[in-house]
């Protein structure tokens, strides 16, 4: 499970329950773990750890134990693991980043939705820690077992490439760190699709296990946006982007990748980026207690990434294709975020670099509309080609436009500086 909760947008919801399975699924009610499904999954592990392992073209090195969990034995494992690896700090930091750049609504109470989202759409887990897997006891039995090769190419991964190295991942980088567990899920969404194409009638099974009652997903339903989209970014970015190496160099690519990671969410997002390993730039800020006044503390530094770039312009520009426009040809960013602990008084600093100046002004142009939309109730006080000035009900949002790269002061107080703020970012450069 990944500690980099108050990480950058990227990883806002990316816990990784050992290596989690998000699968919507039907039956809504559950009781206590049946002992016959229980019985029924350890015996079709061996069988299917086989038929994985030669449909992934990873060798098995040791037998895999599993077994069923309930709906509420899987919600005991989410909130355990959140209380062992996520510290109050860092949940209150999550949700301070999503009510800052206007991705979930003021009263939103991030832990608790979490845990509620989690429990409803996790149908199978496994844990490097225990090395086993368990599935939800609530799908039937034939309609497990895209789940379970899902599972067992984790197992197999774990075995091979040590999944366990990917839960201490040094804070500050979510970027890098939603990539890699890109990779991780991507792997396992692929070849549970390629399963899936070997198997028509388990096929069958599956969705129709899907369907045989109404979807339990009102949690998910009840997301804000960035959440869902973050949620589902590993398998479904993570399995298109996995597909192009296999498609170049077959399994061997997508377990070499293992040992030549993806470095950030845009590689995963333009293939061709991790083929050319185009590194993103290191950004650093500057310390803006000293600037800001008494009062003001830091809660957090790190990398929004081309994913999260997108997620903060599409919440308000609500067209994906122009979103994706102004966040692609990134090549790196850094943001800090601060706040008192008064309503309101929340600032967040961010520094993006990017490929071309033409890059830069495609996403200088959109955060601004963005930023509009924002703030309805704000005023322009400067529109230029290089600056833009927006003053909100209590604060401002001053942005820069210099060459390649944008910085951004959003929540700057009326008692401070903006200038102040922009020359600290730009003389850190």
């Amino acid at each position: 499970m990944s500690k980099q909760i108050s990480a950058g947008l990227a990883l806002l919801i990316l816990f990784c329950l050992g290596t989690g399975s998000f699968l919507p699924k039907g039956h809504a009610q559950a009781g206590a773990a049946s002992s016959t499904q229980h019985t029924a999954i350890v015996s079709m592990t061996a069988a299917m750890l086989k038929e994985t392992s030669e449909l992934r073209e990873l060798s098995i090195l040791k037998s895999v134990k599993s077994g069923a969990q309930s709906r509420a034995e899987i919600e005991r494992m989410v909130i355990k693991n959140l209380d062992a690896e996520t510290t109050p700090a860092e949940m209150h930091a999550a949700e301070v980043l999503l009510k800052v750049f206007g991705l979930a609504p003021k009263d939103f109470a991030y832990r608790s939705f979490i845990i509620k989202l989690l429990t409803e759409q996790v149908a199978g887990y496994y844990d490097p820690k225990a090395q086993q897997f368990y599935l939800a006891d609530w799908i039937e039995l034939e309609g497990q077992k895209p789940v379970m090769a899902h599972e067992l190419t984790h197992a197999l991964q774990d075995q091979h490439f040590n999944l366990k190295r990917f839960e201490n991942w040094p804070k500050g980088d979510s970027d890098a760190e939603l990539a890699a567990h890109a990779l991780i899920e991507g792997d396992a969404t692929l070849a549970m699709t390629l399963y899936m194409a070997k198997n028509p009638l388990v096929a069958l099974a599956f969705i129709r296990s899907l369907g045989a009652q109404e979807l339990a997903s009102e949690q998910f339903k009840q997301a804000p946006r960035a959440l869902r989209e973050s949620l589902l970014f590993p398998y479904e970015e993570g399995s298109a982007w996995a597909t192009q190496l296999y498609k170049r160099g077959g399994w061997e690519m997508v377990s070499q990748a293992f040992t030549k990671l993806p470095q950030s969410s845009e590689q995963i997002l333009h293939a061709e980026k991790y083929f050319a390993y185009e590194a993103p730039q290191k950004l650093a800020l500057p310390d803006f207690n000293g600037t800001l006044g008494l009062g003001w503390k830091k809660l957090d530094y790190d990398v929004n990434g081309e994913w999260g770039c997108y997620l903060i312009l599409n919440e308000f520009l609500n067209n994906a294709e122009e979103s994706k426009q102004a966040s692609a040809g990134w090549a790196g960013d850094r943001f800090a975020l601060y706040e008192t602990g008064k309503p309101d008084e929340v600032f967040v600093a961010q520094l993006t670099a990017w490929d071309t100046s033409q890059d830069a002004l495609e996403f200088f142009s959109a955060y601004a509309r963005r930023t509009a939309k924002r703030y309805p109730d704000g005023k322009e006080l400067k529109s230029d080609d290089d600056r833009f000035e927006w003053q909100t009900a209590s604060s401002k949002v001053v942005m820069e436009l210099r060459g390649s790269r944008v910085a951004i002061v959003e929540g700057v107080p009326s008692s401070t500086d903006a200038n102040k703020l922009l020359n600290a970012i730009w003389q850190q450069r």
